[in-house]
């Protein structure tokens, strides 16, 4: 049998992320590499690197563990590659890349690899990282609350790190029904910029009530992204049924009325309570 011991497979691991290290290598070589590859930067592979994260998500969301290997795979490949070219830069390499989360994550750790004791709670264990998180900004001279919360992160992932920085120095509501107050002002708001007809003043106001319901969210131990990339899911799975019960009749969505598809998204609503 083989051996499944650690060191093992720690060998295989570094083998791996060596072969690895060298593809990239030879993709970016100037004279001998991939003419696509070679012309990139950091600016034209992070869209790369962002739809890669999310990949991540959805092959855990689907449960599709074999899809989730190679989704790893190709995430693991963006920070490759990200090092690559800082190292051609002179900027650091992927050794100083690990070196650093390294030291992160046993700085953050000290119940595991220092002397702190193990038996805190999970929400003690929260607070505890958040506090060192805290510390570390304020070593890097991040003075404001919201400092270091990165731009370039989807707009409602943002909004949610955004909310939990200033509830944590207490602006914040006590509870959910604050927040479901909020949004009743907030649509009010909406409803009344409509009526004055002013498109910036309208975008403005549906701003607030995306954050306000992100913030709905935060305050539900939901995860905003998690509870939208679900409901675009369950959106594609409906209309890829009212398309096929149409089809069956030899028509198109494009060749039949509002009124037909409602009632076949409702029947395909019920149809899913049915079989649940």
């Amino acid at each position: 049998m083989p051996d499944d011991s650690p060191a093992p497979r720690d060998a295989a691991a570094a083998q791996a992320m060596i072969r690895l290290l060298s593809i990239m290598r030879a993709l970016r070589d100037p004279d001998h590499g991939c003419p696509w590859d070679i012309e990139q930067d950091f600016a034209s592979i992070a869209p790369y690197t962002i739809e890669e994260a999310f990949e991540v998500a959805d092959a855990i969301d689907r449960r599709a563990w074999d899809d989730l290997a190679g989704e790893l795979g190709d995430l693991l490949f963006q920070s490759v590659y990200h090092a690559r070219m800082a190292e051609e830069s002179g900027l650091f390499d992927f050794a100083e890349v690990a070196g650093r989360i390294c030291d992160k994550m046993v700085a953050r750790h000290p119940h595991v690899f220092g002397s702190e004791p193990r038996d805190k709670s999970a929400e003690q264990q929260t607070r505890d990282w958040e506090a060192l998180k805290a510390r570390e900004r304020a070593g890097q001279a991040q003075k404001g609350v919201l400092d270091g919360v990165a731009l370039g992160l989807p707009a409602l992932m943002r909004a949610v790190k955004l909310q939990k920085r200033a509830a944590r120095v207490g602006f914040d509501w006590p509870d959910a029904g604050g927040v479901l107050r909020k949004i009743a002002e907030e649509t009010e708001e909406l409803a009344a910029a409509r009526a004055g007809e002013d498109p910036a003043a309208v975008e403005e106001e549906y701003g607030d009530l995306l954050f306000t319901l992100a913030n709905l969210g935060r305050h539900l131990g939901l995860d905003p992204e998690t509870a939208l990339r679900r409901a675009n899911a369950k959106f594609t799975r409906r209309f890829g049924a009212i398309e096929a019960r149409l089809a069956e009749q030899g028509k198109t969505p494009a060749g039949s009325s509002p009124e037909e598809m409602d009632r076949l998204w409702n029947s395909v609503k019920t149809t899913e309570a049915e079989g649940s």
